[in-house]
């Protein structure tokens, strides 16, 4: 399988989109950084060390009591990482598709918000090529937890559009 470094910037874009939208939900300021790197990528700039070192920081910030603030910052760390998706044929490789979407989802249920309009957002903002990227992979593993509920929406979702 192949995937090109424009359809990776596809991917990151969307997700930083997604990612963004909970931002408020975090008070450090490492996920934002994180975001902002991910897009420089998903705009045309090259892949990082500072990409990788920011979702380690945003890592570090998700480790909050805050369960909304903890997931906001998941999001943030998969933004990150959506630019290094590998071209695997694993079902591992579609939660670098579908978390920071599913993550953002959860920090809004988890801030006393609508998970459902969260997602519905998501994929009314995601463009074909992210629906084509992730049909190249076999279906995910998402588990039995909310989260994982959250992941079969939208993965089902993205598989089945046109």
């Amino acid at each position: 399988m192949e995937l090109a470094l424009d359809e990776l910037r596809v991917l990151t874009g969307w997700a930083a989109d997604c990612a963004a939208r909970v931002l408020p939900l975090v008070p450090d300021p490492r996920p934002a950084a994180a975001i902002a790197a991910a897009r420089e990528f998903a705009s045309g700039g090259p892949r990082t060390r500072a990409l990788r070192t920011a979702a380690w920081e945003a890592l570090a910030a998700s480790r909050t009591p805050d369960p909304a603030a903890a997931a906001a910052a998941r999001a943030a760390v998969g933004v990150a990482g959506a630019a290094y998706l590998h071209p695997l044929e694993s079902p591992h490789q579609v939660k670098h598709i579908v978390g920071p979407a599913q993550q953002a989802a959860l920090a809004r249920e988890l801030a006393g918000g609508s998970a459902s309009d969260e997602v519905a957002w998501a994929l009314s903002q995601a463009p074909r090529e992210v629906s084509e990227i992730l049909r190249k992979f076999p279906p995910g593993k998402p588990g039995k937890t909310r989260l994982g509920e959250l992941h079969r929406q939208l993965e089902a979702a993205l598989r089945g559009r046109s």
